[in-house]
């Protein structure tokens, strides 16, 4: 068997495990929720001919959670994505505005990390960058878990922040941003060439807290992709080779993804509705003071809840933008 052969049936093998792990992902929340709402039909017929009160509050709390979990299913039906099944690297930056631009940017990714965590996903955080004062300039974290990327897609751009800012003494309403950009983690399966010659490396040592816990040694990593100029950092791990394996992941990555994106672009023109991730295209404003409201600019959906929001409840968002995207209703 010549080479190419053999990569050609290990890539066909890889895809038909991959097939049937997406459709027992389908089928199996599906029988479990079928056979719960036939047992509830049976309890409420059941409860017709003989009313017993303790039933019907067991009963009622059982429509509830499958109000919730129907709505679940259903929300993850939108997620058609090629990539959407994948694990997802989250990139999140502080924009210009100092110290209160890099506390926003540790709240946003506090947010993110909450929500995976009512996800039940793993959070692994691959490099991060600590500001002056408070708050961090950057960070990159890896949510895994099933349609992590699917999930977290609608959630690319640039997020406003308004409030009255605890870093100026004359406590006056600051305006801050942190923009937010989401990658599917690539598979090995998936052949992306990174040649040495492209690549320029650097090492340098790891921040830290400062004292006896400074990073004596030059563990960390910043790896350069010249064709592209993509660069990517990891200072996670006290392994100088394990950051570089880190970083070199991350790079795929990337690459994949502008590859997608080049792909998509050649097909059609870039849609209207498509906001460039930039400091000038904002998706979400989380006002403060002198309200409280979070106002998703794609969707109009508004909530009041602030706080409910900065703890993670990001899904209505993520529900409306979803349902939006794919022509369904939005309520």
């Amino acid at each position: 068997m010549s080479e190419p052969d053999f990569w050609n049936r290990q890539e066909t093998a890889q895809a038909a495990v991959q097939e049937v792990k997406t459709l027992r992902a389908w089928i199996e929340p599906f029988d479990r929720l079928n056979g719960r709402i036939q047992s509830a039909g049976e309890l409420d017929e059941l409860l017709r001919d003989s009313p017993d009160p303790e039933l019907e509050t067991e009963l009622e709390s059982e429509i509830e959670s499958l109000q919730t979990e129907l709505d679940s299913f259903e929300l993850k039906t939108l997620l058609r994505g090629d990539d959407d099944f994948r694990d997802a690297q989250l990139e999140i930056s502080a924009g210009a505005g100092g110290t209160e631009a890099q506390d926003w940017a540790s709240m946003i990714m506090r947010m993110y990390t909450r929500w995976a965590e009512r996800k039940g996903f793993e959070i692994v955080l691959l490099d991060e960058s600590q500001g002056e004062e408070a708050g961090i300039k950057g960070a990159v974290l890896e949510i895994r878990g099933q349609y992590a990327y699917g999930f977290l897609r609608p959630e690319a751009g640039v997020h406003r922040l308004v409030r009255i800012s605890p870093f100026d003494s004359a406590a006056r309403r600051h305006t801050s941003f942190a923009s937010v950009f989401v990658y599917p983690v690539v598979n090995e399966e998936i052949n992306i060439e990174i040649r040495d010659e492209d690549l320029r490396i650097d090492v340098y040592r790891a921040s830290g807290a400062g004292g006896q816990h400074v990073n004596k040694t030059s563990s960390a990593v910043r790896i350069t992709h010249i064709p592209t100029n993509t660069v990517v950092a990891s200072q996670a791990q006290r392994s100088q080779f394990k950051n570089k394996a880190q970083a070199m992941q991350m790079l795929k990555n990337k690459l994949y993804q502008a590859e997608i994106q080049r792909r998509e672009e050649e097909k059609a023109k870039v849609d209207a509705n498509k906001a460039d991730v930039s400091f000038g295209s904002q998706i979400r404003s989380y006002v403060f003071q002198p309200y409280t409201m979070v106002n998703d600019h794609r969707t109009d959906l508004k909530i009041p809840d602030v706080q409910k929001i900065m703890d993670g409840g990001i899904d209505p968002f993520i529900q409306a933008y979803l349902k939006q995207s794919s022509g369904a209703a939005v309520e």
